[in-house]
This record gives structure tokens, sequence and C-alpha cells, in this order.
């Protein structure tokens, strides 16, 4: 006779071997990965060769196989979501759910429903049930993606589904059990944000398990010839047009521009080319409306010119304000590039206001 306590060991021993050989299979997965990278500089749909982005790979690789929630942060466009999705397809939840959610493109009072699902007649306009996000990455990855946009009061009650893993819909009375693994991105840097009042600092302290930073194209612009090309390859497949190269000379302007728009910018400069371009390889001419002459432009853009004899202080002043503009007001980034610790650089932003010569 079989009895319960027989069922239900044989049960978690059922599970236990599952999530083994869903493991194990991510784990072939990631040595496949691993030698795709040494024969062809990409890693799943990751590309790049430098030494940036190859720490971001052992950090995904790293990962990947954990529950472990995971922050990714970088600036606009230079691939948040394409990491999070390589997170989910190395780990064992690979054959589950999928779901993303840009936190900055949904309004404030959908959001809630959107998360957590809503019964039929729970606010106006809800004719039928809804599952929110985390019931459909159930067993699955959900990202959410802008973090830092979502409104502080949505980020308490998001705050008690994480710590009780339990989410309850809109006008419903049921608590339901999910098993998601959460992942978050934003382009803001998250202690900036915490320090402005527009994120938890008990969240950041349950999202911000491990970190991963995607530094921009401008810091790995070795990559660019490798990117560039992948690029041509997929969109001239995309449109089933002929282009199969970049010319030299379009190649070198490419590497002049200062890719503000990072990933998300060549990306589009290149499929444009690739539409345009009649022949097997793209010219430089194929970029316009992005002449080489904007591109020497913003290459100016990213130094300072000072007179001799302009005492030191004033310089750094200067770097450290244009270091800023640069990055789009990341002060953590701006230390990394500074050479400098972050409290360093508070400090001196401090006495610049203290003197008028910053402005508040």
């Amino acid at each position: 006779m079989v009895t319960r306590r027989a069922l239900t060991t044989h049960t978690k021993v059922r599970k236990a071997e599952a999530l083994l050989d869903a493991l194990s299979e991510a784990q072939r997965e990631a040595e496949v990965l691993r030698r795709q990278l040494q024969d062809r500089g990409s890693f799943a749909e990751m590309v790049g060769n430098s030494e940036p982005i190859r720490q971001v790979y052992s950090l995904v690789e790293q990962v990947a196989p954990s529950s472990a929630s995971v922050l990714i942060t970088g600036e606009s466009g230079t691939g948040k979501e394409l990491v999070a999705r390589t997170i989910h397809r190395l780990s064992p939840r690979k054959d589950a759910p999928f779901v993303a959610i840009n936190c900055s493109a949904i309004p404030e009072t959908l959001m809630e429903s959107e998360l957590f699902g809503h019964e039929k007649g729970a606010f106006t306009g809800a004719a039928s049930r809804r599952q929110g996000c985390f019931e459909l990455a159930d067993t699955g990855t959900l990202l959410l993606d802008e973090i830092a946009e979502m409104p502080p009061l949505l980020q308490a009650k998001l705050l008690r589904v994480i710590e009780e893993r339990s989410v309850k819909r809109l006008g419903g009375k049921a608590e339901m059990p999910i098993d998601v693994r959460l992942l978050a991105a934003t382009n803001r840097d998250p202690e900036e944000a915490v320090h402005a009042g527009t994120l938890r600092n008990d969240l950041l302290y349950r999202i911000n398990v491990i970190r991963i930073h995607l530094p921009p194209l401008q810091d790995r612009k070795e990559d660019l010839p490798l990117l560039a090309q992948h690029l041509v390859t997929q969109l001239a497949q995309k449109h089933n047009r002929p282009a199969r190269f970049l010319s030299p000379a379009a190649l070198a302007a490419l590497q002049f521009h200062a890719w503000p728009g990072n990933v998300r910018e060549l990306r589009n400069v290149i499929e444009r080319a690739v539409v345009i371009c009649s022949g097997e390889q793209i010219e430089r001419h194929h970029f316009a409306p992005y002449p080489i002459e904007q591109r020497e432009r913003l290459r100016h853009e990213d130094t300072i010119t000072v007179p001799v004899g302009t005492p030191l202080e004033e310089v750094e002043r200067q770097m450290i304000l244009r270091t800023l503009q640069k990055t789009s007001n990341n002060k953590t980034r701006a230390a990394e590039l500074l050479g400098i610790s972050l409290k360093t650089l508070h400090n001196k932003l401090n006495l610049y206001r203290d003197r008028g010569q910053l402005e508040t």
C-alpha cells in the first residue's frame, strides 16, 4: 500500500530530477555558447569580443543557472533586454515563459493591473478576468524594464509580492503562489534614483542581488566592425536585400560617430543603409542623414579645450561637468571614467554648488 508520505517524497524526487535535467541542459547550452564566442565573437545573440563585453558574458554565464534576482544597468540602447533574454535562455527555466514589461511605457492607472492582473468588474472597463505579468511568467522569468520609473506606491506592492511570493489580482480575494525569476533593468543610476526618491531603497536591496552593467558602445569601439557586420547580415536577410558587407570607408565613417543611442542607434543606421543599398557593398553615402561631418562634430564634442595657464582646479571642474554631460548625468559612470570614487565626485559637485559654479 502506497502512503501519502511516500507519494509526497516521490513527487519531490521527480521535481528534483527534472530540475537537475534542466540545469544540465542549460550547462550544455552554455558550453555551446562559449565555443561560439571563441569561433565567431558572439555569445547567444550578443555580439562583441572586447574586454568590457566579455566581462558581461562571464557574469551572465555565472548567474544564469541560479534563481537570484539580477539588476541590469546601462544607457538606453545598450541591449539590457537582450541580456535578460540570454539569462533566461541559459537558465533551467528556459522552456517556461519569458515576460518583459516596460514600466515607463504603461500609464500609472493601468500599471497595477498589468503586473498583478484583475478580476471582472474590479474597475470600470474590466469586462473580464485578466492575468497579470507575474501569473503569465509563473515558473519562468519576468523582466521589469525601467523599474526606476515605476510609481513609488506600486513599488511597495511589488516588494510585498517579491517577499511573499504570492500575488492577488485587483478585485480578487485569493492569494496565488507564484514561482518567478525576477530581472530588472534601468538606464538610470540606481543609487541616484534612490537619492532622488524615485526608487525605494528596500526594493533596490531586493532586486540588486547581482548587478550587470552594460558598457556604452563608445567604450567598446573595437566591437563595432564585428557588430556592424553582424547587423548587415541579419538585416539583409530580414529585408531580403543584396547587401553583404561594409566598405572600408563606410566602416571608418561609423567609427567616427559617438553613438549616443548605442547599439539601437547603430542598428537603425545600418538598417536604413541595408534597405537603400542596391548592391552587395554598403558605402559611406548610404548612411545619410548621418554624414561624416556630423561624426566629426560629435567626436570633437567629446573633448574640452582650455587656454594655457588655466588653473588646474578650473580644468578639473570643466572635465567633471563635461563627463557628467557625456554620461547623461550618470554619476557612477562619470566617476568610473574620471578614475575617482563616487563620494569624491559628490564632494566636488557640492563644492561647486556652494561656490555658485553649478546649477542646482
